[in-house]
């Protein structure tokens, strides 16, 4: 006879990996940009191309400073 645990194991395990499977599918059927979403930047057809952007500077992470250790007191 079977163990309504193992059905219940056996039900989570195929739930997992049914779930998983139509993630999967599902990031898939967009994973390619179209070619509208491909060659928007180059601007319209039969036009110039718009003007590159100077690229954006970037800024130094901040330097942390070492944290104090306590002071010692002497011992009495």
């Amino acid at each position: 006879m079977a163990s309504n645990t193992m059905a219940t194991w056996n039900k989570r395990t195929q739930k997992k990996r049914n779930n998983g499977r139509k993630r999967k599918n599902k990031e898939s059927r967009h994973s390619t940009l179209s070619a509208v979403e491909l060659f928007a930047g180059l601007g319209e057809p039969g036009q110039p191309a718009p003007p590159k952007s100077a690229p954006a500077a970037k800024k130094a992470a901040p330097v942390k400073k070492a944290a104090k250790k306590p002071a010692a007191t002497p011992a009495a």
